[in-house]
């Protein structure tokens, strides 16, 4: 009653305040590097708009916002665990239709990702969600963006709900083995996240027009103490098994003063996503990824440049004759310019590195790996120079930009994947 009696005393606008400012380091949809800000010429915007970043380097508000920060679940990384002392409140389905009706009106938003902490079981904090969501498909007709979060244990019948309503479902499987799930989300288990995935991708099969933006999942990386090599392991066998369409990694920074293990650098996190495009986009298999004594991912030079210099069997490759595959092997050569190649060396052998510069290609990188019309422009004595022992990838480092392409521009410096 008494808690009743609080969630009760908020206004809409206060609710959206505190409902969509929560702490959501750990549940990211965009470009990790993506920060909320307000629209053109208003200082302060109403709590909530989230800009994510889309293909084609586009840039979209949303209303990201929890239906309640009311839950009963204690994992140690989240901020609105039941055991925080933080001000609590809750929507009703009516109201918070009625709110993103309002911003979406007012254009401050162009879609909905709707969240929730557990309260009442999640069969009871499911269906107020989706009563939410038929409200805004059926009643008010709305037909732009909707990605809703899926509670761990809700009904069959609720997924299926989910499934016709939403572009995109998710539920976050957090760590990377259920060992060290158990460690930071004592009341969460593999048994519990895997099955409503699989449910979904069931329905996917079963109705292969709905879910337009698929399924996703996150991993909190750095606070149950799990290495790269076992979170690429398990995004792997997502893609794999449950046609995942993204995996995202969310770097532990402690909350509420708890401190589970040391704040994650952003570089890590940078690193496991430059891995994750290895496996989507370039024909990498989990068994090819680098990876350095202990598991972690090379810090100075990214995957595929670390990749290419454990095979140096595989180079200098012949520009002028690769394969569209073996071209997305070259460092500094991503999908846009390997396809502007094999566009234009059916008409011009390509022979000079500012042609493949004006096709987007970083000559920089890529002049070490490959030969162009018989010629090898990279420099000789980076390749001669002796590696440390214990340490592949070193001798190569200084003369390599650590940035790995962007799969949409080809000269982005920052890892930018696509939300839909």
């Amino acid at each position: 009653m008494f808690l009743c009696a609080i969630l009760g005393c908020m206004d809409s606008e206060d609710k959206l305040q505190l409902l969509g400012t929560y702490d959501a380091s750990y549940d990211v949809e965009g470009r990790p590097r993506t920060v909320r800000r307000p629209p053109l010429g208003q200082k302060n915007g109403p709590g909530g708009i989230f800009y994510a970043d889309v293909s084609g380097g586009r840039c979209v508000p949303l209303l990201r916002v929890l239906m309640t920060n009311v839950c009963e679940n204690d994992c140690r990384y989240c901020a609105i665990n039941c055991h925080r002392q933080i001000r609590r409140t809750s929507f009703q389905p009516e109201e918070l239709a009625r709110t993103f009706m309002e911003m979406w009106q007012r254009r401050l938003v162009t879609g909905l990702f709707l969240s929730s902490g557990v309260a009442g079981g999640a069969a009871k904090t499911a269906e107020r969600m989706l009563t939410t969501v038929e409200i805004l498909r059926q009643r008010e007709r709305f037909s732009g963006y909707i990605h809703l979060k899926l509670m761990p244990g809700q009904p069959a019948d609720y997924i299926e709900r989910a499934v016709a309503l939403a572009d995109r479902v998710s539920v976050n499987l957090e760590a990377a083995t259920a060992e060290h799930l158990a460690r930071i989300a004592p009341r969460k288990s593999y048994g519990l996240l895997l099955p409503p995935m699989e449910e979904v991708r069931r329905l996917q099969q079963r109705y292969p027009g709905q879910l337009r933006a698929g399924q996703i999942t996150q991993l909190v990386v750095g606070a149950a103490g799990e290495s790269d090599q076992q979170i690429m392991e398990t995004s792997q066998g997502l893609y794999d098994r449950l046609a995942m369409r993204r995996v995202y990694y969310s770097a532990y920074q402690p909350v509420c003063g708890e401190e589970l293990a040391p704040p994650v650098p952003p570089l890590r996190q940078h690193r496991l996503y430059q891995a994750d495009w290895l496996l989507r986009f370039y024909g990498f298999r989990f068994p090819e990824l680098p990876f350095e004594p202990g598991g972690s991912l090379p810090r100075d030079v990214d995957p595929k440049a670390a990749w290419a210099l454990l095979h140096p069997e595989r180079f200098p490759l012949e520009v002028n004759r690769a394969t569209y595959d073996e071209l997305l092997r070259v460092p500094g050569i991503g999908p846009v310019s390997a396809r502007r190649i094999l566009q234009l060396r059916s008409a011009h052998a390509f022979g000079d590195l500012k042609e493949l510069a004006r096709l987007g290609v970083a000559v920089k990188r890529a002049c070490q790996f490959v030969l162009l019309d018989g010629r090898y422009l990279g420099d000789r004595r980076l390749l001669a120079q002796p590696r440390a022992v214990g340490d592949p990838f070193d001798g190569l480092r200084a003369g390599l930009d650590p940035v790995q392409l962007s799969l949409w521009s080809d000269n982005v410096q920052a890892l930018a994947p696509a939300v839909a």
